[in-house]
């Protein structure tokens, strides 16, 4: 069932018009039509959709996940007044949903003139309160001989969360990186809101730039669709051992 609408989507890719259109479906296209990924370039500038969502999954992911690691230690192991009320409060923010902030988000972009940049795409979204959660949950989990072996051998802080606890945490790691490139990669509202220029458009406003009014040319649309989802799953693939680990490691599960 869940492979299902994945073959629908391959399939039309190399239907034609007609037959993407058949009443009954046609699932196995006769003529297999290759051109629809070719042409997909020539309507639409779909390279520049590439490389505009690979520069926002990139910008976001490398600051999330140093950002929320350095906090979700703090919030672990750290021990400073309010600690607790400060991270209730970072949660709190998971109960806010994203459309309650999005004109005061794009009121400050229009103050800061970031309208159609990749600052605009990028800034707001290099902090995660569930990676920090996430994160925090894993390092609680690691036994805390580990620090106190350090303290005793002279190690500061820093170098205990960088050079001990950090390589500990790569499930975890793996798992946040995962998740924030498929949030990026898959972001339509707000880089919809915050762009206008086709140049700065993504992978998922671009491809739903190709939806007609009155004619929308499916093999054409399903051609993009397909292109945009197959590095998700290579990456997935990849850490596919790592993002299991440190979800089951943290504690979050379901």
């Amino acid at each position: 069932m869940m492979l299902l609408p994945f073959v629908w989507m391959i399939t039309t890719s190399f239907k034609t018009y007609p037959e993407s259109v058949q009443i009954p479906p046609v699932w196995i296209p006769k003529h297999p039509d290759f051109s629809w990924y070719s042409e997909i370039f020539k309507q639409v500038p779909f390279g520049r959709y590439y490389m505009n969502t690979v520069m926002i999954a990139v910008g976001r992911t490398v600051p999330q996940v140093i950002i929320c690691s350095m906090a979700a230690y703090g919030f672990a192991r750290l021990r400073f007044p309010g600690r607790n009320v400060i991270f209730i409060c970072i949660l709190a923010i998971l109960m806010v949903p994203s459309q309650v902030l999005l004109i005061p988000q794009y009121y400050e972009i229009v103050r800061f003139h970031w309208v159609d940049t990749y600052k605009a795409l990028i800034v707001p979204g290099i902090f995660s309160a569930y990676g920090t959660f996430l994160l925090r949950q894993f390092f609680m989990s690691l036994p805390k001989e580990l620090e106190e072996a350090a303290v005793i051998d002279g190690c500061n802080p820093w170098t205990i969360f960088w050079r001990i606890m950090l390589p500990l945490t790569v499930p975890a790691l793996s798992a946040l990186t995962f998740f924030v490139v498929l949030w990026s990669w898959n972001d339509f509202m707000w880089p919809l809101v915050v762009t206008n220029d086709e140049s700065m458009r993504v992978l998922s406003v671009g491809i739903n730039s190709l939806q007609g009014l009155y004619v929308t040319r499916q093999p054409l649309l399903m051609a993009g669709a397909v292109m945009a989802t197959i590095p998700l799953l290579i990456f997935f693939l990849v850490l596919q051992k790592f993002v299991i680990k440190g979800i089951t490691f943290s504690g979050i599960k379901g």
